[in-house]
């Protein structure tokens, strides 16, 4: 098995930087659920996977997997590195307890998520990828794409909650993951992109989706922050 993410980055980042945030932000990006107690990655009490020491160099960190609920056996390595202008990191020779297509299915999307949303928030959000839209426009092309879910869930003949919600993440996850922008940013000439100014991934969208209304209550940008992504003009 071999397991690729990456990100673009302007500065160089030490291998010590790369474990540091790794054992930090992991509690951040699970929201507590998950942290790293010595080399176990752990949920509560349970041990998901167990690494042998890390292997810390000038540019790179390598966490060989040794067990955990999570492994079948022990075996492989989880290696981050900072080469090239990108944060990359790589699962390679993990060998995982579920069957191949549950871990394709369900445990795979959650690795890419939390490792993307890390390797971002080691590049920080700065330099920004384009010019940041005002305020105005934001608000605009929320409007348009409200009008637009409530007009086509209204079509359908039935006015429930539950469909206008999956209706509206499902509107939202796959613009802003394939094209970048919904109906209210063509209209307002704007889009969402990574704090890279990579497109979003699809787990990343729908994690911003999610987090909307927490943002709306709080008038902070809170799916922003967590899903590592910024509306820009273009």
């Amino acid at each position: 098995m071999y397991v690729e993410d990456a990100v673009a980055t302007n500065r160089a980042v030490s291998g010590k930087e790369l474990l540091d945030r790794y054992m930090t932000d992991l509690t951040v990006l699970t929201l507590g659920l998950a942290r790293m107690r010595g080399t176990s990655m752990r949920v509560g009490p349970v041990e998901l996977l167990r690494f042998g020491a890390p292997r810390v160099s000038k540019s790179q960190v390598n966490w060989p997997i040794e067990g955990g609920l999570a492994a079948g056996a022990p075996g492989g390595s989880f290696r981050v590195r900072s080469t090239e202008g990108r944060l990359l990191a790589t699962l390679e020779g993990y060998r995982p307890r579920v069957p191949p297509p549950v871990y394709t299915a369900m445990q795979l999307p959650v690795h890419h998520l939390l490792t993307r949303l890390y390797l971002m928030r080691v590049r920080g959000r700065e330099p920004v990828p384009g010019p940041t839209p005002p305020e105005p426009d934001r608000v605009r092309s929320a409007s348009v794409d409200v009008a637009m879910c409530l007009t086509l869930v209204r079509l359908t003949g039935r006015r429930r909650i539950g469909r206008a919600i999956v209706f509206a993440a499902a509107y939202h996850a796959v613009c802003w993951t394939v094209w970048g922008r919904t109906l209210g940013g063509v209209v307002t000439r704007q889009r969402v992109v990574a704090v890279d100014g990579s497109p979003l991934t699809l787990t990343q969208s729908l994690l911003r989706f999610a987090l909307l209304p927490l943002s709306w209550i709080t008038r902070q940008p809170i799916h922003d922050e967590i899903a590592q992504s910024t509306v820009i003009s273009g």
